[in-house]
């Protein structure tokens, strides 16, 4: 993809649009909607002997998921291909093996026919086996091709059970394909482990994880999904840090996608006009097992080598993306044709692996830039990349030598007294 933080909340869904190459597309910008292909969504749908539980609004979680269902049939834009696929609803025996097999498409994914999707959600029981994992992957196949949005939409009531094929591995192993698909889980009146399971799921692609406990919520939030899948796609562009500064690509505003080696760094270049803002975020995504404890350096350096600004951001072991973001103003010039000044943006990560775990390609990264008019406000302006810090640090002192001299003069004062008596 730690936590997912601060200034890279907008790269959240980064990691399932990631790159495949290293080349810049003919044509492209950086950041440029395409929308050339139809959106498509694959709601994929637990339908396990569990679902019959009835602890959803006084009926059945599976009552609960058809109704929902049909309401987000109803809604859904023209523009969306829809897809519908099942998990656990055709096999009742106890052979595990079998079970575990147990998904199926149950409406191609393609132009809808909210009649025939309908009757198709109409037939579904709750029948067998929770296979997570297996339906991730042939869900995924369902939605290859085009550059398009792709979206799975995962509800279920509980965990996978058809181990040791872990859907979080099964997620990230979507994600690293680089073909652009976001998985967001819903997890029907969740324990924790199957929250911990779903959240995994979601982080592993830059989708989302939402509890759900009543029919409405599961309506709003599956429509919700749905409608985000019709928003014009942003393609990342494919560009390739250097080792150092003086050999970096200069990269305009936009969103680019790399790859970064383990413990390694990556160099890259912005010009910033006098009165104007560098605004960078970068997200370093963990698509496969890592070692815990790491962390991630974005820094602002001048051609030199003199630090101007940095963020940085650590994490434990239990997240998938970790993300940090720095601003650099640079103060308007008395002179007419002051010349931009260059800043190197350097990328650096202290991810590890155990050993066995295969570290090329490199961990995927996807780097924002923003050049933007300076604020007008003197007041809004970070001063030498430490913003209003400096007021503080300024109190502090001042606080500190009045403190002092307080101090000296109390102990002189009672030494005096003590003298005296």
């Amino acid at each position: 993809m730690i936590t997912r933080t601060r200034l890279a909340a907008g790269a959240c869904a980064l990691l399932a649009a990631l790159t495949a190459g290293i080349a810049f597309p003919a044509g492209a910008a950086a950041g440029e909607p395409t929308g050339e292909d139809a959106p498509k969504v694959n709601l994929v749908l637990d339908v396990s002997g569990s679902m019959r539980t009835r602890d959803i609004d006084g009926g059945t979680r599976m009552a609960a998921a058809k109704q929902a269902f049909n309401e987000v049939l109803d809604a859904t834009p023209e523009e969306v291909r829809l897809g519908i696929r099942t998990l656990g609803a055709d096999y009742p025996g106890d052979d595990r093996k079998t079970g575990c097999k147990d998904t199926a498409q149950l409406y191609p994914v393609g132009p809808l026919d909210r009649t025939e999707a309908k009757t198709a959600v109409a037939t579904l029981a709750p029948t067998g086996w929770t296979p997570i994992g297996p339906a991730l992957l042939e869900a995924a196949d369902d939605l290859d091709g085009g550059d398009g949005s792709k979206r799975i939409v995962l509800i279920s009531d509980g965990e996978d059970t058809c181990a040791p094929l872990d859907p979080c591995e099964v997620a990230r192993e979507i994600a690293a394909k680089g073909i652009g698909l976001t998985i967001d889980t819903l997890g029907l009146v969740p324990n924790a482990k199957m929250r911990q399971q779903l959240s995994c799921i979601a982080e592993a692609t830059g989708g989302t994880y939402t509890s759900v406990e009543h029919t409405d919520e599961l309506t709003d939030k599956v429509n919700q999904l749905v409608d985000r899948a019709a928003d014009p796609v942003v393609t990342p562009v494919a560009t390739e840090g250097a080792d150092a500064c003086a050999k970096a690509p200069t990269l305009k505003s936009g969103l680019y996608t790399d790859r970064e080696e383990f413990g390694r760094q990556r160099w890259y270049r912005v010009d910033v006009e006098s009165g104007q803002e560098l605004r960078a975020s970068v997200s370093v995504g963990a698509d496969r097992a890592v070692n815990p404890s790491y962390g991630v350096l974005l820094r602002a350096v001048t051609v030199h080598g003199r630090e101007i600004v940095r963020g940085e951001a650590a994490g434990n072991g239990r997240t998938d993306v970790l993300s940090t973001g720095l601003r650099y103003p640079k103060a308007e010039s008395d002179e007419e044709d002051a010349p931009a000044e260059t800043v190197c943006l350097q990328v650096t990560n202290s991810f590890s692996v155990a050993a066995g775990v295969k570290t090329t390609p490199g961990l995927p990264l996807e780097l924002t830039v923003d050049v933007v008019d300076g604020p007008s406000d003197a007041g809004d302006v970070a001063s030498f990349g430490l913003g209003r810090g400096w007021w503080l640090l300024g109190a502090l002192i001042l606080a500190g030598f009045l403190a002092g001299l307080l101090w000296g003069w109390l102990s002189r004062w009672r030494f005096a007294v003590w003298r005296t008596n």
